[in-house]
């Protein structure tokens, strides 16, 4: 059976930009927070192009303040020089204070990342869905492997046996 494509880090009823799909295989995924997004000109024609790249994106705390790093926005291809924007500029999140001063005091205390799921739109505005999260290493990925291959097999001979028994 084949695994479904419906993206599992926004909610119902968004629209899908952009997913980042290896954040779940190399990172252990503790919290999820929906952030809103800073942006500027006609950045947001661009999104709803689908335009972006958030694969290699990555958010940091400074000054109290949360920023989103290598988010790739391509410009809108008919907005007028003066508002086009640095396609990869940092970009700021927008949360409430507390929140990332809870985010910011996990981050430094345990060695977590904020690693962004996903791009969306969510009544109109721009949101993006920011995990806490622990790196995983290559062994730790290999026995999820395992686990899910282990998992599958018993799930066929399950299978199997049920339609023995129905014959």
């Amino acid at each position: 059976m084949a695994k479904s494509q419906k993206p599992r880090d926004i909610p119902p009823g968004a629209s899908l930009v952009t997913a980042n799909r290896r954040a779940r295989r190399d990172y252990e995924i503790l919290e999820t927070l929906e952030v809103g997004l800073v942006l500027q000109g006609s950045e947001v024609k661009a999104l709803r192009n689908g335009n972006a790249q958030i694969a290699e994106s990555w958010a940091r705390i400074d000054r109290g303040e949360l920023w989103l790093h290598n988010l790739h926005i391509s410009p809108y291809s008919h907005a007028a020089a003066a508002f086009r924007c640095e396609p990869d500029r940092v970009r700021k999140l927008l949360a409430h204070r507390s929140e990332i001063q809870r985010l910011a005091l996990r981050v430094d205390q345990q060695r977590l990342a904020l690693v962004p799921l996903a791009l969306y739109f969510a009544g109109g505005r721009a949101k993006v869905s920011l995990a806490l999260a622990r790196g995983r290493s290559l062994s730790d990925r290999r026995q999820d492997i395992d686990e899910r291959d282990a998992a599958a097999e018993a799930a066929r001979s399950m299978a199997a046996a049920r339609n023995r028994r129905n014959r």
